[in-house]
C-alpha cells in the first residue's frame, strides 16, 4: 500500500483529506452519501472543550447514575464501587482513544473506518452490531426518562395517576408516560443534527444540578457524610467482594464500549488529535467519576435513611418528602436523559444504518429505526434488575464488542500502521474490497473472540452452567477476553499474508529498472 496515494493531501499535522477532485468522483458510488464522506479538514474544528462537553452532555445521564448506584445494590461499600468505576473507565479509554485517531486523521465516521477491516460490505456486521445496541441503550434511557415522568406527574396528580391500573405489568399512566417522552425524543431527532446539537447545548449542564439537589437533599436527612462513608457495605474485601469485581469491571467497561467503537463519529471533526485526546482524557473520567461519586453517596444515603439500596434515582426521588425536590430534581433528569440519549443513542446507529443502504436512509431515518427498534427491545426488562442489567446485558454485548474493538485496534495499528487509503474506503474498485466486499480474516477473528467472551455466560436468562460450561470461567471477563482473542487471530491471520504481498511488491535488487528508478 503506498504511503501517500495521490488522490490525498497530507497536512503537516498528519490530518488526511481526500482531494475535492476525488470526492466528486465518488458521488455516483453506492457505498457514498454526504454524511459519510470524509470531512474536509477546513471542516475539522472541534476543540478540546468540544470534546469536554462532550463527555458531560454523555455521561451525565439517568443510567451512569444506576451503573454506580447498582454496585451499592449489589453489596459495595463506597470505597468499593469507586474504584471498580475508576479502573473501568480508566480501561475502557485506551481502546476508545486509539479507535478515535483513524477518525481524527481521515476524518471518517465508525462505519467506514470498520469497511477498511472488514470490507466494504461486511462493515456492516460490526456497524450494525453497535447500531442494534445503541437501540437498547435508547429504549433504556427512554423507560428510565419516561419514569420520571411518571414520578413527577404523579407527585402533582395525586394517587389517581400513581395507582392507576396495571396493564402488562406496569401502571398504564407509566405506559403513556413512556411513549410521551418517546414521542419528543422523535420530534428533535426528525428534525436532523442540528436541532440535536442545539438541543444538547443548553440541556447537558442540568443533569448535574439534577444530581446534586438529590444529593443534597440527602445530605441534611442522613445527618452529613459520616453516616453514610460509615456504612461497610455487605460484601466485604474477601471471596465474596472478588467474585463480584471482575464481572462488574467488565461491566463498566461495557458501559462505554460501544463508544469505544464508533468515537470516530465524533473525533473526524477534530481540529488536532492532540485537542481530541486531551478533551477525551479530561471528560470521560472526570465526568464518570464525579456521577460515581454522586451516585455511591446518594444511593448509600438512600440506604440510611430507608433501609434498601435503591439504585433507580427516580424512585429514589419518588420517596423524598418534598415535593419542590423531586420535581426540580427530575425535570433537570429527564431533559439532560434526552440530551445524552440523542448524543450517544442516535447519531452512531444513523450513521450505521446509513452505511447498509447510503442511498435511502438519512439521519432523521435512521434515528426513526432506532426509536422502533428500542421499543421493541423491551427496556423495561432490561433496566428491572441489577443483576439483569450487569451481568446480562452489559456483559454479554460487552463481549461482543470487545471482539470487534480487537480486530480494529489490530487492523489500524498493527497491520495498518495507521495508514488508509481513503477513496478505496468508498468504492468497490480499491484495496477493501477484499472477496466480494468481505475480509474472512475480519469475521473468523470476531466469531472466534467474541465466543471466547460470551460462550459461557451465565446467570439472568443464561444457564445457571453456562451457554458453553467449559467456557463459564472466561464469561467474568468478556470485553478483555473478546478484544484480546480477536485481536490475536486477525494478527495472526493478517500479517502473515501482509507480509508476502509487500515482498512481492519490494524490486529485486538487481532488477536495472529498479537500480534506475
Amino acid at each position: 500500500m503506498a504511503p501517500t496515494p495521490a488522490d490525498q493531501r497530507v497536512h503537516d499535522d498528519g490530518r488526511v483529506e481526500l482531494n475535492p477532485a476525488d470526492v466528486g468522483s465518488l458521488e455516483g458510488s453506492r457505498f457514498f452519501n454526504e454524511e459519510l464522506a470524509p470531512v474536509p479538514v477546513a471542516k475539522r474544528t472541534w476543540t478540546t472543550y468540544n470534546y469536554f462537553a462532550l463527555w458531560m452532555g454523555m455521561a451525565h445521564n439517568i443510567p451512569s447514575y444506576a451503573l454506580a448506584a447498582s454496585l451499592i445494590a449489589l453489596g459495595m461499600n463506597w470505597v468499593q464501587a469507586l474504584l471498580t468505576i475508576t479502573i473501568g473507565n480508566l480501561v475502557v479509554l485506551a481502546p476508545m482513544l486509539l479507535n478515535s485517531h483513524a477518525g481524527t486523521k481521515y476524518g471518517i465516521p465508525f462505519p467506514v473506518f470498520a469497511r477498511a477491516f472488514y470490507g466494504l460490505r461486511g462493515a456492516n456486521l460490526a456497524a450494525l452490531l453497535r447500531a442494534f445496541i445503541a437501540c437498547g441503550w435508547f429504549g433504556i434511557q427512554t423507560w428510565v426518562g419516561g419514569e420520571a415522568i411518571y414520578v413527577i406527574l404523579g407527585r402533582l396528580l395525586g394517587s389517581w395517576w400513581r395507582d392507576s391500573a396495571v396493564v402488562a405489568g406496569q401502571h398504564w399512566t407509566l405506559w403513556l408516560s413512556f411513549v410521551v417522552f418517546w414521542i419528543g425524543q422523535m420530534l428533535i431527532i426528525w428534525r436532523g443534527m442540528d436541532a440535536v446539537r442545539r438541543f444538547e447545548n443548553w440541556t447537558a449542564p442540568l443533569v448535574s444540578v439534577g444530581f446534586l439537589v438529590m444529593l443534597g437533599y440527602v445530605l441534611v436527612k442522613a445527618g452529613g457524610l459520616g453516616p453514610i462513608l460509615s456504612d461497610g457495605g455487605k460484601l466485604g474485601w474477601g471471596p465474596d467482594f472478588w467474585k463480584v469485581f471482575a464481572p462488574s469491571l467488565m461491566a463498566m467497561i461495557a458501559f462505554w464500549s460501544t463508544l469505544s467503537l464508533n468515537m470516530p463519529d465524533f473525533t473526524r471533526f477534530g481540529g488536532s488529535q492532540r485537542k481530541q485526546v486531551r478533551g477525551q482524557i479530561l471528560g470521560l473520567p472526570t465526568t464518570m467519576t464525579f456521577i460515581a461519586i454522586v451516585a455511591i453517596l446518594t444511593t448509600s444515603g438512600g440506604h440510611v435513611l430507608y433501609g434498601e439500596d435503591i439504585w433507580d434515582p427516580a424512585k429514589l426521588a419518588d420517596k423524598f418528602d418534598s415535593p419542590a425536590v423531586v420535581v426540580v430534581a427530575l425535570v433537570a433528569l429527564v431533559l439532560a436523559t434526552i440530551s445524552a440519549n440523542l448524543a450517544a443513542n442516535v447519531v452512531s446507529p444513523s450513521y450505521d444504518f446509513s452505511n447498509a443502504f447510503p442511498k435511502k436512509i438519512t439521519f432523521a431515518v435512521g434515528g426513526g429505526i432506532t426509536g422502533v427498534i428500542g421499543i421493541l427491545i423491551q427496556p423495561w426488562r432490561l433496566y428491572s434488575d441489577p443483576n439483569i442489567y450487569i451481568f446480562a446485558w452489559l456483559g454479554f454485548y460487552g463481549g461482543l464488542l470487545g471482539a470487534v474493538a480487537g480486530v480494529l485496534v489490530a487492523g489500524y495499528w498493527l497491520v495498518n500502521r495507521t495508514k488508509l487509503r481513503l477513496k478505496d474506503l468508498y468504492t468497490p474498485d480499491g484495496v477493501y474490497w477484499f472477496t466480494g466486499g468481505w475480509n474472512w480474516r475480519a469475521l473468523v477473528a470476531t466469531l472466534v473472540g467474541a465466543l471466547l467472551a460470551v460462550g459461557g455466560a451465565y446467570g439472568g436468562p443464561f444457564p445457571a452452567d453456562g451457554l458453553i460450561p467449559f467456557l463459564k470461567p472466561l464469561y467474568d471477563y468478556n470485553w478483555v477476553i473478546g478484544l484480546v482473542g480477536a485481536f490475536a487471530v486477525f494478527a495472526a491471520l493478517t500479517l502473515p499474508s501482509t507480509k508476502e504481498e509487500a515482498s512481492e511488491r519490494r524490486p529485486s535488487r538487481i532488477d536495472p529498472a529498479a537500480v534506475d528508478g
